[in-house]
């Protein structure tokens, strides 16, 4: 009787189990809460926090006349590469969760997207956005950042027009994926407008001194100074112009204004420094998803954060509402009907439009152009919620 009892005991578990997993959304979420991108990590994990907790306090994901509540399955990949793949190995054979999104980064992006796609997974990438990661021929990879190429493009042709007497422009890059990816985009949109590039390099990974580089442009005395490249990379590389006086009348470093932690580091030297960025909190958006609009996600995550949110947060937090948006659509979790639906997505979320192109990555979105003025951001483009014009830098 009691060896019939354990058995008996064993089945109802097991069918326990089965029955939460079946009424569970899995979603695997690799984060660098370790590491040098730890930072960026953190805003992630907060906006996936914020959406899980939306959905879940309305009954969970619609799926076929179903309401089925979401389980994020997160785990520290330590800002390394080869770490990101293993995660996401296990969380597809051994978590076995239904969809992903991907690491910080184009680069470990594209680590990932590669382990899904031989999975047949499902990954809603929320912070690439260097082409040469979407050219891989994914069929199950996608991502809410517009193309890197329509940034500078747009940047460029502001400020030429706005300051017609920049004629030369040198260019300082991160030997990595996305920060090397905006650098070509900048040689690309000066060659287009008639510039000419007086500087042109790419500094290594883990780089702590600017100094030689900036010695170099500051004797090549260009009219725009275009750096690309983290945050860290950015702040450090601000402090070392003012120390060599290094100026020009235009000064741009990507996406260093995006990030509160840039004027935070920074002060007044991160006056009049210019960018481009994916996201700002002043376009005002309203919508049919799980925030209704810019505004209300603006408000929840500074709560949260006890910080303004940036493209990042924004942008995790859209990339969960498409897939959600996906899911709803194809009434099922089957992975290849997702993806078909994620294909055909064209929506309007709290973020802004979201329709992914043949390659996976969303466009058709007027980006913001914005710069540091008074120690705050603010929107120099698009021109229906600009907020100011283009203040020289020297």
């Amino acid at each position: 009787m009691r060896l019939k009892h354990l058995l008996s005991a064993l089945a109802l578990g097991t069918l326990a189990i089965a029955a939460h997993a079946q009424n569970t959304i899995k979603i695997g979420a690799p984060l660098a809460l370790t590491g040098s991108l730890a930072d960026e990590a953190k805003k992630q994990q907060v906006a996936y926090a914020m959406w899980r907790d939306r959905v879940n306090a309305a009954g969970g994901i619609n799926v076929g006349g179903t309401k089925m509540k979401v389980e994020l399955v997160e785990s520290d990949y330590q800002s390394n590469a080869q770490r990101a793949q293993q995660m996401a190995e296990k969380m597809i054979s051994q978590d076995k969760v239904d969809f992903m999104t991907s690491p910080f980064g184009s680069g470990h992006t594209k680590v990932v997207a590669g382990v899904a796609e031989r999975y047949g997974v499902p990954v809603v990438a929320p912070s690439a956005s260097s082409e040469s990661v979407f050219d891989q021929g994914y069929k199950y990879l996608f991502g809410t950042l517009a193309p890197n190429g329509g940034l500078v493009q747009t940047m460029a042709k502001l400020f030429i027009q706005q300051m017609p007497n920049v004629k030369t422009v040198a260019i300082l890059g991160r030997e990595d994926v996305f920060p090397k990816s905006m650098a070509v985009s900048m040689q690309e949109a000066a060659k287009a407008a008639g510039l000419t590039i007086v500087h042109d390099e790419l500094y290594p990974v883990g780089n702590l001194d600017f100094s030689a580089s900036m010695s170099k442009i500051k004797a090549a005395k260009p009219d725009w100074i275009y750096v690309t490249g983290y945050d860290k990379d950015l702040i450090l590389a601000r402090k070392q112009m003012a120390d060599l006086g290094v100026t020009a009348p235009i000064v741009t470093m990507v996406t260093g204004p995006a990030y509160p932690e840039f004027i935070n580091n920074l002060g007044k030297l991160a006056d009049n420094v210019s960018s481009v960025t994916w996201w700002h909190q002043a376009t005002p958006y309203t919508a049919d998803d799980v925030f209704g609009s810019t505004k209300a996600f603006h408000d929840e995550y500074v709560s949260r954060a006890k910080a303004e949110p940036d493209y990042v947060g924004a942008s995790s937090a859209a990339a969960l509402v498409a897939l959600q948006k996906a899911i709803e659509k194809a009434g099922t979790l089957d992975k290849a009907k997702v993806r078909d639906a994620l294909a055909a997505l064209d929506i309007t979320t709290f973020y802004g439009p979201i329709k992914f192109g043949a390659n996976g990555m969303n466009a058709g979105r007027e980006l913001p152009v914005i710069q540091v003025q008074g120690g705050k951001v603010v929107l120099l483009y698009p021109e229906a919620i600009k907020q100011a014009d283009l203040k020289p830098f020297n």
